[in-house]
């Protein structure tokens, strides 16, 4: 079975913060789509759900607490994993952060040997958990694949 590359959307308000991200993503062999707001983050993933989004929470007019709240509530996108990126650093907001349904929350400045490992790890549970969710699905008695 041949797997198409991860497909990763990244959304920050900081035009460097995605290009920097963007670069490593891509020289990482994901494929990488960009949005600089929380309503073209929404679009944008309900157009192509991606397999991971890495949001930033402190952008203006909608924030990425409401950008995932949105997510979350949209059945194209309730499924895909979040990770915060963040310069934020209050207790309370990484709560709120995973009360919300973030799988995962990044303070900024990231590390990026930091950033790297933990999208490897959620893509892979992510996938773990698909591929449980369709042997579930095909029932006792169905092949195994």
């Amino acid at each position: 079975m041949i797997r198409r590359p991860a497909n990763i959307l990244v959304v920050d308000d900081t035009v460097d913060n995605l290009r920097v991200l963007g670069e490593i993503l891509e020289l990482d062999g994901y494929e990488v789509r960009v949005a600089t707001n929380g309503s073209q983050a929404l679009a944008t993933a309900r157009e192509l759900p991606p397999d991971l989004i890495l949001l930033d929470i402190l952008m203006p007019e909608m924030d990425g607490f409401e950008t995932l709240r949105r997510l979350k509530a949209d059945p194209v996108t309730v499924g895909v994993p979040v990770i915060f990126l963040t310069a934020l650093e209050d207790d309370l907001d990484e709560e709120k952060g995973f009360a919300l349904g973030a799988v995962d929350f990044l303070g900024k400045p990231f590390r990026l040997s930091v950033v790297r490992r933990r999208i490897a790890q959620q893509l892979l549970l992510s996938r773990l958990q698909r591929e449980l969710a369709d042997l579930r699905a095909s029932g006792p008695g169905s092949p195994v694949r």
